[in-house]
């Protein structure tokens, strides 16, 4: 219950209906594990979630790129919306901290899992709507989610602009090196360095390689910007 309190004020929004936030918060391996009833985890709120977050983002990119066509507002809202950029979100909040899991699913990693934690998010956008309707949700989403738009699109598109850097100003190739891997198959740990040619440019961690690089190629993004 403590730790349901601090989350609140980590996002400044309190809840009338406490037990929303807890449903928001439980994974379905905590639910099976705790024997709770059907339905206790946070897949239904996540549903909701989704979709209050599709509406939101649709208009905040209808009202704030009013000359970018019809499919470029829609790569633009995938970029913002996907399952990394929904998890690169969560950090600011610390969310895998506040998640309730199973002891199997918490000791392999589940707190820093892509997938849980973007579940997470829209079942937390899905709760705030069912306790404080659309307004509350729309805030809340706007503060954590729509900001910094340049750097989650480019964070998702991290690998492709990388290439297309490299190829236009460099005369070496752009590669991706795997530099470390531990952990059990169900639970891996991957560490790559993107390079070019052999310099070093950026470093990434993640529970796939694919992860990794991408956090690889958004970290020498940042490193050539500068």
């Amino acid at each position: 219950m403590r730790k349901q309190l601090e989350f609140q004020n980590v996002i400044g929004y309190q809840f009338q209906t406490p037990g929303l936030l807890q449903q928001a918060l439980t994974h379905s391996s905590y639910a099976n594990e705790k024997h709770m009833k059907k339905l206790s985890d946070n897949e239904r709120l996540e549903f909701l979630g989704d979709a209050v977050l599709e509406i939101v983002s649709s208009e905040f990119l209808y009202l704030n790129y009013p000359k970018l066509p019809e499919g470029d507002l829609t790569k633009m809202r995938a970029s913002l919306v996907c399952e990394p950029t929904l998890a690169f979100c969560t950090k600011q909040l610390n969310l895998g901290e506040y998640l309730l899991l199973g002891k199997g699913e918490d000791m392999t990693g589940g707190r820093n899992r892509k997938s849980i934690l973007s579940d997470a998010l829209e079942a937390v956008i899905g709760a705030i709507y069912l306790d404080g309707g659309f307004a509350s949700a729309k805030e809340f989403i706007l503060k954590f989610i729509l900001t910094d738009i340049e750097h989650k699109q480019l964070f998702y598109d991290s690998k492709t602009i990388l290439q297309e850097v490299v190829q236009a100003s460099y005369k070496e190739e752009l590669n991706y090196r795997l530099v470390g891997e531990e952990g059990p198959d169900h639970d891996k740990h991957f560490v790559v360095e993107a390079r070019i040619g052999e310099t070093f440019i950026g470093r990434g961690e993640g529970h796939t390689k694919k992860a990794a690089e991408q956090e690889a190629a958004y970290q020498a993004l940042l490193k050539l910007k500068q």
